[in-house]
């Protein structure tokens, strides 16, 4: 195996070469322990916008090594712990969501079978057609969900076990088993009628919105989880846009298309739910605390990076 042709650099060198290419570092100490306890590479997403960049003769940006003028280490620490909390309050927000949307879920399939999950009948034909891999789409959702059912550790199964052996766990109980990953995948299986029904529970204008938003959700989610940076980095799935009139309260969003495909699309779509799931929820309000800690640096923008839109905290949405 060829070595690696660049060598280690200890974090003494790695702030000199920041230093070099014109990176600022006001507060060497702070620099020092956001290395060691983060790391380059995870704090190289942050000051990614703080470079210099020019466009090539096709007019693609080109982004240079130096840095613009101003650009200091501390705005990238600051963006970083920025991110975190937003991160923080995101999946709160998930949480509440998903639990809100098994809830609803188990009491729409369970007045009519109680092991509607299970049974294809219940379910969208498309959800039972064979796929490239010869399972059903359901097939393949069923082992997923039979993984999580094994792993489960709650305190309902055993007596459940032992009064009921033999039977499947009726939806109401075995929706617990399901994580996000199985929510995104079952909504889209649901009858088209029933999924409706829970989009019209929440006050969502479209079905096709409700699946196409807890899609993104999910991998939000994931990203989150996984502690990665939710800042100007474009959406994996992006969220299905409102039109203009579905909801007052989202013409704002159906008008513009940078939105759209960054990360306030989540965000806006989250605090729709949340205000028909939680309306005394302080959820709104804490989003706007964090966002008035984002810091002030070269090229560091909330619209560019996340897509607000200019006093997005005025809106009805947020109010």
């Amino acid at each position: 195996m060829a070595s690696f042709p660049k060598p280690y650099k200890d974090i003494a060198s790695l702030l000199g070469l920041l230093q070099s290419r014109g990176l600022q570092i006001s507060d060497a100490a702070k620099a020092t322990r956001c290395l060691e306890r983060i790391g380059y590479y995870r704090l190289s997403g942050y000051w990614y916008p703080m470079r210099q960049s020019s466009l090539d003769p096709n007019g693609a940006v080109i982004v240079d090594q130096a840095f613009r003028a101003g650009a200091d280490f501390c705005h990238a620490a600051d963006l970083y712990v920025f991110d975190k909390r937003l991160r923080i309050l995101i999946l709160d927000a998930i949480e509440r969501i998903e639990v809100g949307l098994k809830v609803k879920i188990a009491q729409i399939l369970g007045q009519r079978d109680p092991l509607a999950y299970l049974n294809p009948s219940e379910l969208h034909g498309n959800f039972s057609r064979k796929s490239k891999k010869g399972a059903t789409e359901h097939e393949e959702w069923i082992q997923s969900y039979r993984r999580n059912e094994k792993r489960s550790k709650e305190d309902f199964i055993n007596p459940f076990l032992k009064n009921h052996a033999g039977f499947e766990f009726p939806i109401w109980m075995a929706i617990e088993f399901w994580d996000f990953g199985n929510l995104s995948f079952f909504l889209p299986g649901m009858k088209v009628q029933d999924r409706i029904s829970l989009a019209s529970s929440f006050n969502i204008p479209r079905e096709e919105l409700l699946t196409s938003w807890v899609k993104s959700i999910h991998s939000v989610r994931n990203t989150c989880a996984h502690h990665s940076r939710l800042w100007n980095r474009p959406l994996v799935n992006n969220p299905k846009p409102p039109k203009a009139g579905d909801r007052p309260d989202l013409d704002h969003l159906a008008a513009d298309q940078h939105a759209q495909t960054r990360l306030y699309a989540i965000i806006a779509a989250i605090q729709f739910i949340m205000k028909s799931m939680h309306p005394g929820s302080d959820w709104s309000n804490r989003l706007k605390g964090i966002v008035q800690t984002f810091p002030n640096g070269p090229n560091l923008d909330l619209k560019a990076g996340a897509g607000f839109p200019v006093n997005w905290e005025t809106l009805a949405l947020w109010n």
